[in-house]
């Protein structure tokens, strides 16, 4: 499926972009290699081939979790301009 430039012209006034007369050829030529790459990508026979969930095998490497930082609520309540059960207190924005 080929884009024209009525087409180009339409998705960008969807968009509310505004385009040039040759940001617009330009576009529409690099949205028509874009959609022959989909096409060709969807002619392979894939027919056999079992769902990948991860292309890598799914293996996560995950280090331990481990606490590297310790709480210092105390220390970090010292600047606070109001507090209340250890929570900073901000003034009301929203009426």
């Amino acid at each position: 499926m080929a884009l024209t430039i009525d087409d180009v012209r339409r998705i960008s006034n969807l968009a509310r972009i505004d385009l040039s007369e040759d940001s617009a050829l330009k576009l529409m030529t690099e949205l028509n290699d874009i959609l022959r790459m989909v096409e060709q990508i969807q002619s392979v026979n894939t027919e056999g081939v079992a769902p990948m969930p991860h292309p890598f095998g799914g293996v996560q490497r995950l280090r331990e979790d481990d606490i590297t930082e310790h709480n210092h609520r105390e220390e970090n309540m010292q600047n606070a301009p109001d507090e209340f059960d250890g929570l900073f207190l901000v003034p009301k924005v929203i009426e």
